[in-house]
C-alpha cells in the first residue's frame, strides 16, 4: 500500500501540478530519469513499519536479473533454489527476469528489476542531504534534481506523504532502522556509490 498508493500515486498527483509534468516539460527542465529514485523510494516505503524491514526482495530481484543475464531459465530456476524454496515463487522470479526474451533457454534478461535495489542504495547513501518532503512534493523526479527545481515548484495543494510529516522520525528512526536491519553502513554505501 505504501509502495503504490503512498509513493507512486501521491508523487504522480504532485507531478501533474508541476511545470515539468510531461515529456516536453521534463526535457525543458533537463530532468534526469525519475528512476532509480522513484522505485527506490517506493521500495523503502514498503518496509519501514515492519518489525524487521529487510530489503531481501529488492536484493533478490537484483541477483535474479544478474544471474539471468548469463543463464538459461532452467539454470536460473535451479540457482534461485538456494534463496527461494517455494517452486511457485521461484518460477515467478524467473518469469519476471526472463520476460521479453525470445528464447528463455539462452542467457538474457529484462534488466529493469535492478532499479529497486539501485534506488534504495542511492537514497540511503544520500539520505542526509535529500530534502524528502520536497522530493515527494515535486512529483516524479530524481533526488538529484530537487535543488534545481526548488524555485520553480508549485507547492500549493500538494499531497503529502503522511509518514514524512515527522521528518525526524522518518530519517532518524525509520531509515536508520532499515540500514541497521540490513547491516548497511555509511562507509559501505560510500564505497559502493562514490561521489
Amino acid at each position: 500500500m505504501l509502495h503504490e498508493m503512498g509513493t507512486h500515486y501521491l508523487r504522480g498527483v504532485n507531478d501533474a501540478r508541476q511545470p515539468w509534468h510531461g515529456s516536453e516539460g521534463r526535457r525543458q527542465f533537463g530532468l534526469k530519469l525519475a528512476n532509480p529514485t522513484e522505485e527506490g523510494l517506493a521500495s523503502l516505503h514498503s518496509v519501514p513499519y515492519r518489525k524487521n524491514p529487510y530489503l531481501w526482495r529488492a536484493a533478490l530481484l537484483y541477483y535474479t536479473v544478474s544471474r539471468a543475464a548469463n543463464t538459461s531459465f532452467t539454470e536460473l530456476f535451479h540457482d534461485l533454489h538456494q534463496f527461494v524454496q517455494n517452486s511457485s515463487v521461484r518460477w515467478e522470479y524467473c518469469v519476471r527476469a526472463k520476460r521479453g526474451q525470445q528464447d528463455t533457454g539462452q542467457p538474457g534478461c529484462f534488466i529493469r528489476d535492478q532499479v529497486y535495489l539501485d534506488g534504495i542504495l542511492r537514497i540511503l547513501r544520500h539520505r542526509h542531504t535529500i530534502d524528502f518532503p520536497l522530493l515527494a512534493s515535486l512529483g516524479k523526479v530524481s533526488y538529484e534534481d530537487v535543488e534545481g527545481l526548488r524555485h520553480f515548484a508549485e507547492l500549493q495543494n500538494i499531497q503529502t506523504l503522511h509518514f514524512m510529516q515527522d521528518l525526524d522520525k522518518y530519517q532518524q528512526q525509520q531509515l536508520r532502522h532499515i540500514m541497521e536491519t540490513n547491516q548497511l553502513s555509511d562507509e559501505e554505501l560510500t564505497h559502493i556509490l562514490p561521489d
